[in-house]
């Protein structure tokens, strides 16, 4: 006989197996239990029968069998799957009264009536069994029938088969644990092997305080444990991605919303893998810091610095809050009025952007950002401040909560940085040779070329993030995704002045001199400077010098505070802008067309072509001079002449000119030459004062 189950106690609605059918308690009381029946009728049976009846058990539901797992049934041997089949028509036979396989109208043998308790119809099941050669017993039959109630045909099957071994094997729970403190150990400490792992879980088994000793098992056996305890850790990894794993969240990962442009906006820098000449010709790596919005996937700027301070976060932010416009050498489809920006409705709210390019305009509500100096410094929180921008930092160790930036920074060395000379690779061991020989991008012509390509082939390249719910098949660009939330959200932010985004520039003190204002070797000069010249700025705590602001990525002009006039700017131009070609110099904007279509997707595209074949080929080298036949002649003299003393050779005449042929003839524009006398050798023993 089967383990009965016995209910602690019972209530009204509950249901109840009595008499091989399913009742309904209608109600309890001390004396009689009511239970329906099948016939429409209550039923009163005192609780001393009901609880002594063998088929009694309390039930949860109406007796419906649970939905057959079709995957889990996958897994098991076909012998196993075909014996649990074979069982289910058995004991539904038993259930029901009919095999599953019977056909409408047919009427279940007697012993298997449902008139006849669930216990006599047990007795059959295992009798007829036993006589077709299975030999079972009533408790048998009870225990599958209960198996298959509680687990449908799973519960039937034979698990032995498919049992699953203990997950660490035979290991003591001593050495497993051991393990785990020796990788926990090694999270934030440098990248070790296996072998120091193994080392370290022998010390700290030896180490422990109850004295008992612990049996290691073979070293293979530590070695597919040690596996089985560092999956997904990087313990013998990546020391950044250990790290970054082991502190990060442990519950769900969460996504901050973001329906708006510019309510998240994300901001971090990261080391390029590309070589660049600085400003003293010696070859070096820059760090590249972007800013780029979340909705929108709009990359608002990027700036290259030697290295990021926390002048170059503010001078970001105001590059994101104010129009791009377009430089001397981009193509017409680069244009904001060609693109699929909103152009005539923003225009009627900025009138700059008649010359800006088609990158949007975003002015941040919140900006996610790591603990770095640079962004939690007293300037960036300061311009922050100014523009009434939430400032979140996210949580130390886990770079997933601005993943949308980290994301960003990636794909600048996956679809652009590659293209250029001096390509370093992500690391050592992608590295090539000789890269300092290559013709290498300067500094500022480098971030030329990058808010070109921002411009060009970012924000026109389909994101995979940016795709409709309704068709998910189509993914849109961040200049398609901005238009399309402009007109969800009904308003567009207001770009800063000019005034404003003077103010967030980096502040320097110089002196107005007659010839103007020198600022690293640069000097500046303004008609409106007349009056400053050589005069006292009134602001005595800094000598009298003049309040200077500049942008460190625009060497064309800087903008004078006048202090005599109240807070008012004077701007001053490079003196050598028109004769120097060099990035970001000439503002000299052409007026737009009125009218032209927008730009198309191949105009686009031969404009991201032409601009990577550019920057691939590198800054165009100084040619080397041509040198005449007379300086090939005096140079190849002046190596010729290795001795300090005069020779009979060197006083000879000299040999008749030949031309670059090789040939004797004289050389029409040849001169003759003087006569080399070497100048003789330093006595110091000599008597300087004879005549020789």
């Amino acid at each position: 006989m089967g383990r009965l189950t016995r209910p602690q106690e019972l209530a009204v609605g509950e249901r109840v197996r009595f008499e091989g059918q399913v009742r309904l308690i209608l109600a309890v009381s001390g004396r009689a239990v009511t239970l329906s029946d099948m016939g429409g009728t209550s039923r009163s049976v005192p609780p001393a029968v009901l609880f002594a009846a063998d088929d009694f058990e309390a039930v949860d539901s109406l007796g419906r069998m649970p939905l057959p797992p079709v995957s889990l049934l996958e897994t098991l041997p076909q012998a196993a799957l075909e014996k649990a089949l074979w069982w289910e028509g058995h004991v539904l036979e038993v259930l029901r009264g009919l095999p599953p396989e019977a056909t409408a109208g047919t009427e279940p043998k007697p012993q298997y009536s449902l008139s006849r308790s669930l216990t006599a119809r047990e007795r059959a099941k295992a009798a007829e069994l036993t006589a077709a050669g299975h030999r079972v017993t009533a408790g048998t039959v009870a225990n599958r029938r209960r198996r298959y109630e509680k687990d449908g045909v799973m519960g039937l099957a034979d698990h032995r088969p498919v049992r699953k071994t203990p997950k660490y094997g035979t290991v003591d729970d001593a050495v497993v644990a051991a393990m785990r403190q020796a990788i926990t150990e090694a999270t934030d400490a440098s990248t070790r092997t296996g072998t120091f792992l193994l080392w370290r879980t022998e010390q700290i088994l030896k180490a422990r305080d109850d004295g008992s000793e612990v049996k290691l098992p073979s070293r293979r056996t530590l070695y597919r444990l040690l596996d089985k305890l560092t999956t997904g850790t990087h313990t013998t990894g990546s020391a950044t991605t250990r790290r970054s794993r082991a502190h990060g969240a442990a519950a769900p990962f969460g996504e901050l919303p973001a329906f708006a442009p510019g309510e998240v906006m994300q901001i971090d820098s990261t080391p390029m893998d590309v070589l660049v000449r600085l400003d003293d010709g010696v070859a070096g790596t820059v760090e590249l810091t972007g800013m780029v919005d979340v909705a929108t996937r709009t990359v608002t700027a990027a700036v290259l610095r030697p290295t990021t301070k926390a002048v170059d976060a503010s001078v970001l932010l105001a590059r994101t809050v104010t129009p791009e416009l377009m430089r001397p050498g981009w193509v017409d489809a680069l244009r904001m009025s060609r693109s699929v920006l909103p152009h005539r409705r923003l225009l009627s709210l900025d009138e700059r952007l008649e010359h800006a390019a088609a990158r949007p305009v975003i002015v941040p509500e919140m900006i996610v950002c790591d603990h770095g100096k640079a962004f939690m410094s007293r300037n960036f929180l300061a311009s922050c401040r100014f523009l009434e921008i939430d400032l979140q930092p996210a949580h130390k160790g886990s770079p997933f909560e601005k993943g949308h930036i980290e994301k960003m920074l990636g794909s600048v060395g996956t679809l652009f940085t590659q293209f250029l000379p001096g390509f370093t690779g992500r690391s050592t061991e992608h590295r090539g040779r000789d890269l300092d020989k290559q013709p290498l991008w300067s500094l500022l012509e480098l971030q030329e070329l990058l808010d070109e390509w921002i411009v060009a082939q970012w924000q026109n390249r389909p994101h995979d993030g940016l795709r409709d719910p309704a068709t998910p098949g189509r993914s849109f660009t961040p200049n398609e995704k901005y238009a399309a939330l402009v007109e969800a959200c009904g308003y567009v932010p207001v770009a800063l002045s000019s005034e404003d985004y003077v103010e967030l520039l980096p502040t320097c003190w110089r002196a107005v001199n007659d010839y103007g204002i020198k600022l690293k070797r640069r000097t500046y000069d303004s008609p409106a400077l007349a009056g400053l010249r050589r005069q006292h700025s009134g602001v005595r705590e800094k000598k009298g010098l003049w309040e200077i602001h500049h942008d460190p990525y625009d060497v064309a002009r800087i903008w004078v505070r006048n202090h005599h006039a109240g807070s008012g700017w004077i701007e001053a131009t490079w003196k050598h802008l028109h004769q120097v070609p060099v990035p970001f110099g000439e503002l000299a904007w052409d007026h737009a067309a009125q009218g032209l279509p927008e730009a198309t997707e191949a105009e686009i595209a031969d404009a991201v072509a032409a601009l990577l074949a550019k920057a691939h080929a590198g800054p165009d080298q100084p040619a080397k001079p041509k040198r005449s036949a007379r300086d090939k002649r005096v140079a190849a003299r002046t190596r010729s002449t290795r001795s300090l003393t005069p020779t009979a050779d060197d006083l000879a005449p000299p040999a008749p000119a030949t031309t670059d042929a090789g040939t004797d003839e004289p050389d029409e524009d040849a001169e003759p030459l003087a006569e080399v006398i070497p100048l003789g050798l330093f006595n110091p023993l000599e008597d300087p004062w004879r005549r020789t």
